[in-house]
C-alpha cells in the first residue's frame, strides 16, 4: 500500500526509475547493459534565476567584494553564462534569469561559481555543483545554498517545465548516452569577398561553440579549384543550443625593421554576425545573408543533416564478438589440456572449463625478463594451453608484444624467443642515442605531427623502447595480433594502461584502459573502438577523422611510460607518502544537500557539493609537483558522449567519496577532449582490474609480481579497488614475516563466494633456488652455487627498474629463477586448477537453476 501511494504522487517521468529503485532497494547494479539500447526521453526547459547572495567576504581586505556568478551546464549549452557585477557589496542582488533546454536522458549538473572581480584576474570564491535531476516539473524551487560556515549564502530559484519539442531518441548503455549528431556543411559565397578591399590578407573565422571543430579559419580568396565558394563543415549535437558566428578578419604583416627578417602580424576584426543554429531546417539547403556590420555582409549556403550511420564506438559491457568467438575455440583447447594435466577421465564440458588468467606486473626490463621465465615454467609444465588470458603492465607488456608477433608462439619452444631477448637486453644501448637514430626519431615524430596526430615525449620513448627490444624498425601493429588468436591457438592478450589527469595523483584517479588485438576501450564506461581506429578522431560516437593505426612501438612507450610520473608520484613510491602539504592547500569539497527542500528525493540524484578553492599557491605547486609533463596524449574517442542520468546506479563508479571525480560528471572523461594514457603501475602495478570484471568471469588468476619490494601491495590495492566497486575478490591476509621474507607462492580464495577468483600469487624471491637447480635436485658445484647466489633488490642491484641493460648471466639468472619458482610450485598450481574446475561446475549448476 505504501509503495502504491508513493508512486501515485510522483510525476510520470519518475515512475519507472523509482519503481526500479523500490524493487531493488539500495543495491547498485552489476554492469548496466550488455549492449546498447534506444531510449526516448522528453526535453525540459530549465529556468535558473540568480537572486542574491549574503555576507560575502571578498579577497580584498580594503573593500567589499565585487561579485558576479557564472553558470555552467555543458550538457545543455556550450556557453558559460554570467550575471552582471555588483560592485562593493557584501549582499549583492542580481535577480537575473537564464534559460536552458535539457534532455532528460542525460545527467545534467549545473555549476554555480561565485567570483570576486579584480582588475587583473577574478578570484573564485566558491562553487556549487547541483544535480538538476529531481526538480519537480511545474513547481518553483527556491534553494538557499550555504556557502561557508560564516553565514555566506546564495539564493537561487529553479523552475522546470516540459518542452513542446518532441521527445528525443538516444542510444545508451546505461552509463553513456549518444545523442543525434548533426553534420553542418556549407560554403561561403566567393563573390561577396569582392566587397573587401582592404590592405593585407583577409579571412573568415567561423565558430560554432559545442561543435567538434569549434572554430575554422578560411581565407577570403578561394582556391582556383573551388568553383562553388569556400567550403566548411561542423559536427554538433542536435540537442546543443548554439550559434554559428562569422567574423571577417584582416591580417597585416609588418616587418620590424628594414633589415631584420623578423615580422609581426596584426589582426583586426572588420565585422561579425551570427546565425542561430536552431533556425536551420534539417535536410534543407538554405541561402543566408549574414550582416557583419559596417556595410559588410557575407552570403552563406548551409545545410544541416542528421548523421544516420551506426555508431563507430561500441557501447556495451559485454565482450566483443571476436573475443566471444575466441573463447569458444579456446575452451576446446583448455578442456583437452586440463584433462591431461589433472589426469581426468574425460574432457570437461566446455561450459565447465575454468577461465584461467596469468598476470605479469610492471618493473621495466626486470619484469620483461622475469615474465619470460614464468611463461617458460608454465610451458615446461604443459600448462600454457590451460590459460585463457595473458595480461601485463609495463615491462610485462613488452614481453607479450614481442611474443605475439609469432602467431604460434605458445606452441613452440620458448627458449628461442628468450635467447633472442637475451641478445637484445645484454647488448649496448648507446646506439639508441646516436645522431643517426635521433634524426630518425624526430623524422618519425614530425611525420606524425604533420598528419594531425598528437605527439608527446611518450612517443619518443616508444621509439627508444623499440630499439631496446628489437634494435630495428618494427612496422607491426596491435591489430596484427588478431592472427595469433584467430583459432584460439594462444591465450588472449590484454595490455594495460590507465587514463589519468595531468595534475591528479594516480592513486586518486586512474581509469583502466584495455588494449586487445580487436578493441581498445574502457570497461568502466562500456565504450570501445576497433584497435585499427585507436588514435583517430571521434565525436558523439562517430568517427570524424581516420588516422592510421599507430605502430606497436608507440603503444609500448605508452604502456611502459615510467617517465610520466609527477614529482608527487615519485615521492609517494620512494618515500611512501606524497607531498602532504599539497592536500592542505587543495580544494575543500563538502556535501551541502538538504533533501527537505525537494518535493521528493530522486534516488539517482547526486548530492549537492560545495567546492571551496584552495590557497593562492595551489596552482603553482600543483603545476610543479603534480603535473605529468610527459603523459601520452591522444584523442578521446568518448568525446561528445554524455553520462546517463542513472550512471551512479552502477558499481563501476565510486560516488560515495565526497572528493572522488566520479561524483562530478562534468569532470569525467567523456567531457574531455583528450586521453592521458600512462603506465598502469601508477594505479596498481598489476592488471587485475582488467581480468576481474564480471564479463570475463575468471576463475583462477596466476599473479606474477616482479616488484622487489612490498610483495603484496598489488593484492591489497586490488582488494580496495574491488571493495569500492562491489567486485568479488578473495580476502588478502598474510603474516608480518611473510611481508619481510616472502615465500615463492601464496594462495588466496573465498570459500563462501564462488564468484571470487582463486588467486595464486608469486612474489619475486630468490629462496630455494639458491639450493636447488631443479625442484628436488640440489646444486653441487661451486659454479652452480655461485650462479644462484644473488640478491634481486638493493641499491647496487643490476635489476633496478631504470636499468635497461643486463649481462647475459644477469638475464639468464632472472629467467631461470622465475622458471624454477613456477616449477617448484606445481602442486599449488594444480590445486588451484582443480579448485577452479570445481568452482566452474558449481557456477554452471547454479546458472541452470530456475
Amino acid at each position: 500500500m505504501f509503495r502504491r501511494a508513493l508512486l501515485g504522487r510522483l510525476p510520470p517521468r519518475m515512475l519507472p526509475l523509482v519503481a526500479v529503485a523500490l524493487l531493488e532497494g539500495k543495491e547498485r547494479k552489476e554492469t548496466g547493459l550488455c549492449r546498447w539500447r534506444c531510449e526516448k526521453h522528453p526535453y525540459y526547459n530549465l529556468t535558473v534565476k540568480i537572486l542574491r547572495a549574503r555576507n560575502i567576504k571578498g579577497t580584498d581586505l580594503l573593500s567589499k567584494a565585487d561579485c558576479y556568478v557564472e553558470l555552467r551546464l555543458p550538457t545543455a549549452s556550450p556557453v558559460i553564462y554570467r550575471t552582471r557585477v555588483i560592485d562593493n557589496s557584501s549582499d549583492p542582488e542580481w535577480n537575473e534569469t537564464f534559460q536552458y533546454r535539457i534532455h532528460d536522458a542525460i545527467k545534467n549538473t549545473l555549476e554555480l561559481t561565485l567570483f570576486d572581480e579584480d582588475v587583473l584576474i577574478s578570484d573564485e570564491l566558491t562553487s556549487v555543483v547541483f544535480d538538476v535531476t529531481g526538480i519537480e516539473e511545474g513547481h518553483l524551487l527556491k534553494n538557499t545554498f550555504k556557502l561557508k560556515e560564516d553565514k555566506e549564502e546564495l539564493d537561487v530559484e529553479f523552475f522546470m517545465e516540459k518542452s513542446s519539442d518532441a521527445p528525443g531518441e538516444v542510444i545508451t548503455n546505461g552509463v553513456l548516452v549518444a545523442c543525434p549528431c548533426l553534420y553542418l556543411q556549407g560554403t561561403i559565397n566567393k563573390d561577396q569577398n569582392t566587397k573587401v578591399r582592404e590592405q593585407g590578407s583577409s579571412q573568415f573565422r567561423l565558430s560554432l561553440p559545442g561543435s567538434y571543430e569549434k572554430q575554422l579559419s578560411k581565407p577570403c580568396k578561394p582556391d582556383s579549384n573551388q568553383t562553388c565558394g569556400i567550403p566548411f563543415v561542423f559536427h554538433i549535437g542536435k540537442e546543443m543550443c548554439s550559434e554559428l558566428s562569422v567574423e571577417l578578419e584582416r591580417t597585416i604583416t609588418v616587418l620590424q625593421d628594414g633589415v631584420s627578417p623578423d615580422f609581426e602580424k596584426h589582426s583586426t576584426v572588420l565585422g561579425s554576425g551570427t546565425v542561430p543554429f536552431h533556425s536551420l531546417s534539417l535536410g534543407k539547403e538554405v541561402d543566408i545573408t549574414v550582416p557583419l556590420g559596417k556595410g559588410l555582409s557575407v552570403d552563406l549556403k548551409v545545410k544541416a543533416e542528421e548523421m544516420t550511420k551506426d555508431l563507430d564506438v561500441r557501447l556495451g559491457f559485454d565482450l566483443c564478438k571476436e573475443e566471444r568467438e575466441f573463447l569458444e575455440k579456446r575452451k576446446k583447447i583448455v578442456s583437452q589440456a586440463l584433462k591431461n594435466t589433472l589426469k581426468l577421465r574425460e574432457d570437461p564440458n566446455k561450459d565447465k572449463v575454468p577461465v584461467v588468467a596469468v598476470l605479469g606486473s610492471g618493473g621495466g626490463i626486470r619484469a620483461l625478463s622475469s615474465f619470460y621465465g614464468s611463461l617458460l615454467g608454465l610451458q615446461q609444465l604443459n600448462l600454457l594451453d590451460c590459460i585463457t588470458y595473458l595480461s601485463g603492465i609495463s615491462g610485462s607488456t613488452w614481453c607479450l608484444s614481442v611474443l605475439y608477433q609469432d602467431h604460434e608462439w605458445s606452441q613452440k619452444d620458448l627458449k628461442g624467443p628468450i635467447s633472442n631477448a637475451q641478445d637484445k637486453i645484454s647488448s649496448s644501448k648507446v646506439a639508441a642515442f646516436s645522431s643517426e637514430h635521433m634524426k630518425y626519431y624526430f623524422q618519425e615524430l614530425n611525420t606524425m605531427e604533420n598528419a594531425g596526430r598528437k605527439v608527446s615525449f611518450t612517443d619518443l620513448w616508444g621509439l627508444i623502447v623499440e630499439y631496446f627490444l628489437q634494435q630495428k624498425e618494427d612496422q607491426s601493429k596491435l591489430s596484427d595480433q588478431q592472427e595469433a588468436v584467430k583459432y584460439g591457438q594462444n591465450p588472449y592478450p590484454i595490455y594495460a594502461a590507465v587514463n589519468v589527469r595531468p595534475n591528479v595523483r594516480g592513486d586518486d584517479f586512474a581509469e583502466w584502459c584495455e588494449f586487445t588485438p580487436y578493441e581498445v576501450g574502457f570497461r568502466k564506461y562500456g565504450a570501445f573502438v576497433r584497435t585499427e581506429d585507436f588514435d583517430s578522431e571521434f565525436f558523439m560516437g562517430r568517427l570524424i577523422k581516420k588516422h592510421p593505426e599507430p605502430r606497436i612501438c608507440y603503444l609500448q612507450g605508452m604502456w611502459g611510460s615510467a617517465f610520466a610520473a609527477s614529482l608527487d608520484d615519485v615521492f609517494l613510491k620512494v618515500v611512501g607518502s606524497g607531498f602532504s602539504f599539497l592536500e592542505s592547500l587543495g580544494d575543500v569539497v563538502k556535501i551541502i544537500d538538504d533533501c527537505r527542500r525537494f518535493h521528493f528525493r530522486d534516488p539517482m540524484r547526486l548530492k549537492t557539493r560545495l567546492v571551496i578553492p584552495g590557497g593562492p599557491l595551489l596552482q603553482i605547486f600543483q603545476d610543479f609537483f603534480k603535473s605529468r609533463v610527459t603523459a601520452g596524449e591522444t584523442f578521446n574517442f568518448m568525446q561528445g558522449l554524455y553520462l546517463h542520468r542513472d550512471y551512479i546506479s552502477l558499481k563501476k563508479f565510486v560516488i560515495s567519496k565526497e572528493t572522488h571525480i566520479d561524483a562530478f560528471p562534468n569532470m569525467l572523461t567523456p567531457m574531455e577532449e583528450n586521453l592521458y594514457l600512462v603506465d598502469g603501475g601508477f594505479s596498481i602495478n598489476s592488471p587485475f582490474p582488467l581480468v576481474i570484471q564480471p564479463e570475463r568471469d575468471v576463475d583462477v588468476i596466476l599473479s606474477f609480481n616482479y616488484s622487489w619490494e612490498a610483495p603484496f601491495e598489488v593484492l591489497k590495492l586490488t582488494q580496495r579497488y574491488c571493495r569500492e566497486r562491489d567486485i568479488p575478490f578473495p580476502p588478502i591476509t598474510f603474516h608480518k614475516e611473510d611481508e619481510e621474507s616472502p615465500k615463492e607462492c601464496y594462495m588466496f580464495m573465498d570459500a563462501e563466494n564462488p564468484k571470487a577468483p582463486i588467486v595464486l600469487h608469486f612474489p619475486l624471491v630468490n629462496d630455494t633456488f639458491r639450493k636447488y637447480k631443479e625442484p628436488g635436485i640440489e646444486r653441487e658445484s661451486e659454479e652452480e652455487k655461485s650462479f644462484a647466489d644473488f640478491q634481486i633488490e638493493g641499491k647496487d642491484s643490476p635489476y633496478r627498474t631504470l636499468n635497461f641493460t643486463y649481462t647475459s648471466d644477469e638475464f639468464d639468472r632472472l629467467v631461470q629463477l622465475n622458471c624454477y619458482n613456477v616449477l617448484n610450485n606445481i602442486d599449488a598450481i594444480l590445486k588451484a586448477l582443480s579448485l577452479g574446475l570445481s568452482k566452474r561446475k558449481l557456477k554452471s549448476r547454479t546458472q541452470v537453476l530456475p
